[in-house]
């Protein structure tokens, strides 16, 4: 009789303590990713993503399917502290919604961002913003100074390339040159050579003396050669 009194005394007391320590959590609100942004209809403007290439081989995003740590600049207003996805095949910026649901934000709201990939930073812009002829979409900005490189990553898909059954995701890309109004593509040496025939000379002084080679396959080896274009002045 004691066994069963001391027992139910205890089971009583025990869930009255629960009870005390879980009351402060009753109306703690479960946070999305984005925290409490979530509601802010200046950045979650846009209409429902739906994957419709879950047949074809690899996927069409940037770096991969993971959201990423990122920052978005949406009409002059800077979101930080969320995770985000670039869909390079369809060109459109991605951010996680209420209920599970991934957004496709309204792109022509979309000034800028950010993504985080292995504690590196890597910048986007939206040229339709900024009305740069020949480029469309979101760049990667390589370098800015008096002049500009950036990178316009595609995805395309090649028909039946595995196995002769399966469509594939591969990734291309091209690098622009921008100097004023002026936006170049380069392709090779030769090419960067070509546009930058003012200093052509002292550039290539510059790449003999450092042995910098430039590679299309490494867009950023042109960097270092464009940063010392500006420093002749021009």
């Amino acid at each position: 009789m004691n066994k069963v009194f001391f027992l139910s005394v205890f089971l009583i007391l025990f869930i009255s303590v629960s009870g005390i320590c879980k009351t402060p959590f009753i109306n703690r609100p479960i946070l999305s990713p984005q925290g409490p942004i979530k509601d802010d209809q200046n950045l979650y403007n846009g209409k429902e993503w739906i994957n419709h290439y879950t047949a074809i081989k690899g996927d069409q995003f940037l770096f991969s399917k993971v959201f990423l740590d990122g920052t978005v600049t949406v009409n002059g207003k800077k979101y930080s502290n969320i995770t985000i996805n670039y869909d390079i095949y369809n060109d459109e910026l991605l951010i996680p919604a209420k209920r599970g649901i991934i957004l496709q934000l309204n792109k022509e709201m979309v000034d800028s961002f950010t993504m985080v990939l292995e504690n590196k930073t890597y910048r986007f812009f939206n040229t339709d913003r900024d009305s740069l002829e020949n480029i469309k979409g979101f760049v990667k900005v390589l370098y800015e100074g008096k002049s500009s490189l950036y990178v316009k990553y595609k995805k395309e898909i090649q028909p039946l390339a595995v196995e002769d059954k399966y469509d594939l995701f591969f990734r291309t890309y091209r690098v622009y040159f921008v100097r004023g109004n002026k936006v170049d593509l380069i392709s090779s040496k030769n090419e960067l050579l070509k546009v930058l025939k003012d200093r052509k000379d002292q550039i290539k002084d510059f790449l003999k003396k450092n042995r910098t080679k430039l590679s299309k396959k490494d867009p950023e080896s042109f960097i270092p050669v464009i940063r010392y274009y500006d420093s002749l002045g021009h």
